[in-house]
């Protein structure tokens, strides 16, 4: 190993996985939502807040509307 190292005339690069970072929020979701994605997080084997945030991703990739109605 160097004792010195030459930090200027390394080639930087640019961090793949930059775009993917993810930032901490807080969010109330119902009790029976979350009892949902963990039963759902159980049989797949993926961390539930994974999970919502695949589902979530899913609807944003294909700019999913929502459909509401009040009755």
């Amino acid at each position: 190993m160097r004792e010195e190292y030459d930090i200027q005339n390394l080639n930087p690069r640019k961090n793949p996985y930059a775009a993917q970072l993810k930032r901490q929020i807080t969010i109330n979701i119902d009790g029976s939502t979350i009892d949902y994605f963990k039963a759902q997080s159980e049989m797949v084997g993926i961390p539930y807040q994974t999970l919502i945030n695949l589902y979530l991703r899913d609807c944003a990739a294909n700019k999913r509307q929502l459909n509401l109605s009040w009755q």
